[in-house]
């Protein structure tokens, strides 16, 4: 029997699904190529390893608060659903990847394993684990809005300023491929039995429904906004009807309120959502209603995070360095004040805008664009902190965390990316007159 195991990671839908189909397609070619049993038949296992919810980064703190928790197992449970209903269902392993796939691969006979390629340190670490282990292991990119392939450079060239990349691309007519429809069907589980240890059921997990917070810009627990791919879908649909791309680049430097920005984050950061399934239905709603600077903003945002991404495929490692592609490992804004980092953690730092965006952090696991940009800038810049400890604060708490565009923009903020400018340094001053001149968002978020 030919059986493979699809390794659910950031992609937790079943739309778009590039390694799906590529994991599918492989079976049947296997199928083809090997009559020698009359009884031949093909299987498909799909499996989600959870990380492990007790892991503190080299920082001190947890790696995944409690929100993160809840939008990532929201997210497992409307997947297991829809891959029940295929008569395919979920296996949810309580191990990591590298401990558990080889042995499921073992108890279940899978020739292959078939999954996303997320290019980034930890997730290349555990392809070369598993691989070490003797599993034959296929990564599909899949993750960015255009495809690697259709790029007119080598991954080692990409331009070094976003806005040359995006002229180019712009230039020469590049679009992303159409999304990929969801199957209609799935091959059945091999007729092994999984060992208990490789396997949870929902009613085992550390399940915590959160309370919708009244104040909140992206309300946890709150009608769509729940972290699996059917409610990721219902939003982007809600967000098209009420035609609010075209206020989209009037409105997104805002700080409060659920329409201000697109919202589209938390589910494209955990695949609940593809990026190539929100620009094809942008592209229909503009031939619809018409586009404008709001709806072209919403691809050129797109744009910025593929651009984090293809990064990525050229540097890997080095943007995770200290110096992050500065050519020296000079030593400027990489100490670490443990008392300061502490209170900008905290929201207690004294400074009112600071102090209330970090509240919301805290008790939401979101925050406004233009706000996690002036934090990150405070911490450098004004408590001469450790860009690196701040991305590490920003990957426990944000529920849209993203390890791509996580890096990009801690390293832009810093100056240690491909910004010419060297960095970002926000006035605080400047900003509470530019975005909270009443201090209405000050005081919601004061404690």
């Amino acid at each position: 029997m030919a059986t493979t195991i699809f390794w659910f990671r950031q992609d937790l839908r079943l739309h778009d699904q590039v390694a799906l189909k590529f994991a599918l397609d492989q079976l049947v070619q296997t199928v083809e190529q090997d009559r020698r049993s009359p009884d031949l038949g093909h299987h498909l296992l799909p499996v989600f390893c959870l990380p492990d919810f007790l892991q503190t980064s080299s920082w001190g703190f947890s790696r995944m608060s409690s929100l993160r928790r809840y939008w990532l197992l929201s997210a497992l449970r409307d997947l297991s659903d829809q891959l029940a209903k295929l008569g395919c269902p979920l296996l949810i392993c309580p191990i990591d990847a590298s401990s558990a796939l080889p042995q499921l691969a073992q108890h279940v006979g899978a020739r292959k394993i078939v999954c996303e390629e997320i290019a980034a340190p930890e997730e290349l670490a555990e392809i070369s684990a598993l691989r070490n282990a003797g599993l034959q292991v296929h990564t599909v990119w899949q993750s960015s809005l255009l495809s690697s392939d259709d790029l007119p450079w080598d991954k080692q060239c990409l331009p070094q300023v976003f806005t040359q990349f995006r002229q180019i691309i712009e230039g020469e007519g590049i679009s992303p491929p159409p999304p990929l429809p969801a199957p209609s069907s799935l091959p059945s589980w091999p007729t092994t039995i999984i060992p208990a240890h490789l396997q949870l059921d929902f009613s085992q997990l550390p399940w915590q429904e959160p309370t919708p917070d009244p104040r909140s810009s992206f309300p946890l627990g709150e009608g769509e906004f729940s972290g699996g791919e059917a409610a990721a879908l219902e939003h982007l649909r809600q967000y098209l009807r009420a035609r609010l791309p075209h206020t989209y680049k009037q409105t997104r430097n805002g700080l409060m309120g659920k329409d201000f920005s697109s919202k589209w984050s938390p589910w494209l950061a955990n695949g609940a959502l593809s990026a190539r399934n929100a620009y094809a239905e942008l592209k229909r709603f503009e031939l619809e209603h018409g586009a404008n600077d709001g709806s072209y903003w919403l691809w050129f945002e797109l744009l910025w995070r593929d651009y984090f991404r293809f990064l990525h495929l050229q540097y890997g490692a080095k943007l995770y360095r200290a110096q992050g592609l500065n050519s020296t490992s000079s030593e400027a804004h990489s100490s670490h004040n443990q008392t300061k980092f502490d209170a900008w953690c905290q929201g207690a730092t004294g400074e009112s805008l600071i102090d209330a965006a970090m509240h919301e952090l805290h008790t939401t696991g979101y925050l406004s664009n233009r706000l996690r940009q002036v934090v990150a800038s405070y911490l450098i810049y004004e408590l001469d902190g450790n860009w690196r400890a701040g991305a590490a604060w920003f990957e426990t708490c944000l529920i849209d965390y993203d390890v791509y565009s996580n890096q990009g923009n801690w390293l832009y903020i810093a100056g240690r990316g491909t910004d010419p400018r060297g960095g970002r340094r926000f006035s605080v001053a400047k900003q509470v007159r530019d975005h909270d001149r009443d201090g209405h968002y000050q005081r919601t978020w004061s404690t």
